[in-house]
């Protein structure tokens, strides 16, 4: 066999690979709301939300997770995209339910979009944190993760740190460890506070906006009938499972709180006059 022939062998084996290993919406999701604003496209390998004055639209995951590494790929609403709000995010139910955020506030023309995170546990939030991106994320799809395991919580984009939320329950630090979470996402309109606090309204004269998504993948423990299907015993085929920041992905960390983040509520004394909440002092 020549060396072109071989190459065209590896080639088409890696093609069917990753075919092979290609997500597929109408297998892992349910379109939930949006009447027909929500599409599959591809034979289910995009989806799309769709945003106009009447009503936005959103979908669901057709499993509940405890813990993993959950990548999604989004491009977001292209152009004037002010009082938008693309949300992607994992949720458990009820009151005291726990949650992982990602928030895709849209802004005028030529404006940087604002990464809202938060992270909720037994029904409490309130751990905002913003950032704006280092390219535009309208131009193409980027991955954005989440590392869920026992001890962190890690947001990354395109496989970079921007978050890492640490398990402080020792401190009495609440952490999102015992309810299994749904993946949810959504587009709406809130132009009431998400552009400027609500000073710039959506035009509607841009309508419809339109958000895509591919090239999802949970690396994840699924959860279902009271059961996880990981073990113990499986841990250490999961790399993600004991997964912390190391020096090289702290140094990356600290690149983008530098330059890029734009809000923490760590450090916003006027809104906790009482003193800041206790995780902002500890490592």
């Amino acid at each position: 066999m020549t060396l072109s022939s071989f190459l065209s062998v590896i080639l088409a084996f890696a093609f069917v690979a990753t075919f092979a290993n290609a997500s597929n919406f109408y297998k892992d999701f349910d379109i939930t709301w949006g009447d027909g604003r929500a599409k599959f496209l591809n034979n289910g390998e995009q989806l799309t939300l769709s945003l106009d004055k009447s009503s936005g639209s959103g979908f669901q995951s057709k499993n509940e997770y405890l813990f993993g590494k959950i990548d999604m790929q989004l491009k977001l609403i292209p152009g004037n995209s002010a009082g938008t709000v693309t949300a992607y995010y994992l949720s458990s139910q009820g009151a005291t339910h726990d949650e992982i955020d990602f928030e895709f506030l849209g802004n005028l023309s030529g404006q940087p979009y604002t990464l809202h995170t938060n992270v909720f546990t037994q029904g409490k939030g309130n751990r905002e944190q913003q950032f704006h991106l280092w390219f535009d994320p309208t131009k193409d799809f980027h991955t954005y993760s989440v590392v869920w395991n026992p001890r962190h919580v890690i947001f990354m984009v395109d496989g970079i740190p921007i978050r890492d939320f640490v398990n402080h329950e020792a401190n009495g630090v609440a952490f999102p460890k015992n309810q299994p979470m749904r993946i949810y996402s959504s587009l709406w309109n809130a132009d009431d506070w998400a552009t400027r606090g609500g000073l710039i309204k959506t035009d509607w004269t841009k309508a419809p906006f339109v958000a895509s998504y591919r090239n999802f993948n949970a690396d994840a423990c699924v959860w279902s009938s009271g059961k996880s299907s990981c073990s113990n015993s499986k841990s250490s085929s999961m790399p993600w499972f004991n997964q912390q920041l190391d020096s090289s992905s702290q140094k990356r960390l600290k690149w983008v709180q530098k330059n890029y983040m734009i809000y923490n509520y760590c450090t916003d004394l006027k809104r906790f006059p009482q003193g800041l909440p206790t995780e902002c002092s500890l490592p």
